[in-house]
């Protein structure tokens, strides 16, 4: 059996290996993945093509003669050499050039996907839904083996404790992964969720490429509960993020607010418990000193002697009312009937009863002479009770 050997001594031996004039010139092509341009000033992130990808580092006295700056999805070719950052065991590309080679096929697919979506209101903040206030119970859907889990789990216990959460297990990675998100989806639809919330841990932009499916996407925009979208770290952004009705930059971040905190919510309805204590008593103070007015008010203190007196004064109109009705409504009553008398007297209404009448030309004119009609002419003759319509027959004079 070989001599076993330190894990630092083969990474030496690999180190060794891959110094030799084979690894120390290459020029490799591939897509900008993971970038991160550390305050130090070096530049840190991934090359990657449709199989395979390798870390990369492009130290600050490389970049700083760059003319432009790399970003993610960005096609570039690498001019350097492969060498092992022992601490780590791992390989990895280290960069003295990077040419610009256009946008990677994966960013362009994204970038088409998101202005159809956005064109077709996919996107739109007035179909967006607000979040309930204190969700009864909590779906989850991520793999059920991840870190995002456990971190959403946590941060709920944390700030409300008790709080049901439904999980709904989905590939969140790889081929299969759209479709088993949205496959967890629809069984989300047919439960008593409150609120949704969809995402994984942080990646690469192509592990993070089942949250860009257009799928999922339309799949999202359909859902009739609210979803949050937590995919990755906070600088990541998907498709998912922008269809959801709210995207959390991490899946804790999700989970803090989708369930507000319960010792405020305590303190809230503590603080609103002592507001409506102290109104009660300062109410009953009020009218403990309003009833203790009452009660030494001369009404309550002698209601008799009041009563009496209303009695007295209700003698004393109906006294007088008697006076004037005996003094001034009987008078004018004897006075209104004998000018009743009189009108009926002078009334050609009496004159008619005693057996006389009226007679009129057609004109409606009263005749007084015979001579103002001649044989033929129409008149009316009123009678006390109804009239005539005659016909001058002949006259005399």
């Amino acid at each position: 059996m070989q001599q076993p050997i330190s894990v630092s001594e083969l990474t030496k031996r690999i180190t060794f290996a891959l110094a030799g004039p084979e690894f120390q010139s290459v020029v490799v092509e591939g897509e900008i993945s993971n970038f991160v341009h550390h305050r130090s000033g070096h530049m840190y992130f991934s090359l990657r093509d449709e199989h395979s990808r390798i870390k990369s580092v492009m130290f600050r006295g490389r970049n700083q003669r760059l003319t432009f700056l790399p970003k993610n999805g960005d096609t570039l070719i690498a001019v350097g050499s492969i060498g092992v950052y022992e601490p780590n065991g791992e390989y990895q590309l280290y960069v003295d050039l990077l040419l610009p080679r256009g946008i990677g096929d994966l960013h362009l697919a994204f970038e088409r996907l998101k202005d159809k979506l956005e064109q077709e209101g996919l996107f739109d903040a007035t179909r967006k839904r607000p979040l309930p206030f204190l969700p009864r119970r909590i779906g989850v859907i991520t793999s059920p083996s991840g870190a995002a889990l456990r971190d959403i789990l946590h941060v709920l216990k944390r700030r409300y404790p008790g709080v049901k959460v439904l999980i709904f297990p989905a590939l969140v990675q790889g081929e299969g992964a759209p479709s088993s998100l949205i496959e967890a989806l629809l069984r989300a639809q047919d439960t008593d969720v409150d609120v949704i919330i969809m995402g994984r841990g942080g990646g690469s932009f192509e592990e993070l490429a089942a949250f860009n499916d257009e799928g999922l996407a339309r799949a999202i925009a359909h859902s009739s509960i609210p979803i949050v979208s937590a995919c990755g770290h906070e600088t990541d952004f998907t498709i998912a993020d922008f269809v959801a009705d709210l995207r959390a930059p991490t899946p804790s971040a999700a989970a803090e607010i989708v369930v507000p905190r319960q010792e405020e919510l305590m303190a809230q309805v503590q603080s609103l418990q002592d507001r409506l204590v102290g109104s009660l008593q300062r109410r009953i103070q009020a009218d403990r000193r309003y009833v203790g007015q009452l009660s030494q008010s001369p009404m309550l203190l002698r209601p008799t002697h009041h009563l009496n007196q209303r009695r007295q004064r209700l003698d004393e109109l109906m006294s007088s009312l008697i006076r004037y009705q005996r003094h001034g409504v009987l008078p004018r009553r004897e006075k209104l009937a004998g000018i009743v008398g009189k009108l009926q007297t002078l009334s050609p209404l009496a004159t008619l009863a005693r057996g006389y009448a009226i007679c009129q030309a057609e004109d409606g004119q009263v005749l007084r002479q015979a001579k103002n009609v001649a044989t033929g002419d129409k008149v009316s003759v009123t009678l006390h009770e109804g009239s005539l319509a005659c016909v001058v027959e002949g006259r005399t004079t």
